[in-house]
């Protein structure tokens, strides 16, 4: 799979709400970095964050308006839609896949500083 692809795939997962198929995508060595900066590292982790994330929010899902992938690395701009206006509106994601798996899903806030930083 390409990158687009990946992190395609990935979304989709996110949005079912699919353990099952976020597990095959994820990587072994994977970093999630929320909006406030914070990291949970490792599948095992991850995917247990994600199951919490997934019980605590159900029918949180990524809606991506712009994809710029070049290589391994991606940057995307979107918006996040959820019951819970915390979690509601525009977003920046950062995305790295390396061999079909999501190495980093990094979301930030949309912001001009951040969609400068990452080349969006």
């Amino acid at each position: 799979m390409t990158t687009s692809e990946t992190l395609i795939a990935f979304n989709d997962a996110i949005t079912r709400a699919d353990l099952v198929a976020l597990g095959a995508l994820v990587a072994p060595d994977h970093v999630f970095i929320d909006p406030a900066g914070h990291e949970v590292r490792g599948k095992d982790d991850v995917l247990a964050a994600w199951r919490g994330f997934f019980a605590a929010f159900p029918g949180y899902r990524n809606v991506f308006e712009d994809i710029h992938a070049e290589g391994a690395h991606a940057m995307i701009r979107g918006h996040s839609v959820c019951d819970d206006p915390r979690l509601a509106g525009p977003a920046l994601w950062r995305v790295e896949v390396i061999e079909d798996s999501v190495t980093v899903w990094h979301v930030m806030e949309d912001t001009e500083e951040n969609r400068r930083s990452i080349g969006l």
